[in-house]
């Protein structure tokens, strides 16, 4: 039985939330991960019934980024091959509204996720960052221009390109 790395609850009627599954990773994103709410998106966006989407990882943790195991067991080539921003795609074109609730931290790919919600509403506890910046590697996942247009209005003007966590 495959693993439920997502969960999918319709508190009310024409609400669907979403919650990442992977508490003991801290959300960790992975391959199959990405490929269950890419799949997820798509079907609540072909959904008449679902008018919005709320994304959360839970009270603790949005999600950590991406999973390091993903890219220990994979050479450069199959991760370029495996055209992982098609995952990103379905986020990006849904036509219904997508609301990140963020708790704890959001961090690489998890707060390029973040970004990819038209509204994000950050818990007391919530911290954005892309650390992957400190060791040279560029956000892959297409919002960091987002984040730093989030940075410029919320962070006294610093870009958001320093690689810190930073509470909103």
């Amino acid at each position: 039985m495959e693993e439920q790395l997502i969960i999918c609850e319709k508190p009310k009627e024409g609400v669907s939330v979403i919650t990442l599954n992977r508490p003991k990773v801290r959300n960790a994103l992975n391959s199959e991960l990405r490929q269950q709410m890419a799949d997820l998106f798509i079907q609540l966006n072909d959904d008449p019934h679902t008018k919005a989407i709320v994304l959360t990882g839970g009270d603790k943790v949005f999600a950590a980024g991406a999973d390091i195991n993903d890219f220990l067991t994979t050479g450069t080539a199959d991760m370029y091959l495996r055209r992982s921003e098609r995952y990103w795609d379905a986020i990006t074109h849904c036509r219904k509204p997508i609301i990140a609730a963020v708790n704890g931290y959001a961090l690489g790919g998890g707060c390029e996720l973040a970004m990819h919600a038209d509204i994000i509403i950050a818990g007391k506890s919530a911290k954005f960052g892309q650390p992957e910046i400190k060791i040279g590697l560029m956000p892959g996942a297409g919002r960091h221009a987002a984040f730093v247009s989030c940075h410029w209005q919320t962070q006294s003007h610093e870009d958001g390109t320093d690689g810190r966590y930073d509470q909103c």
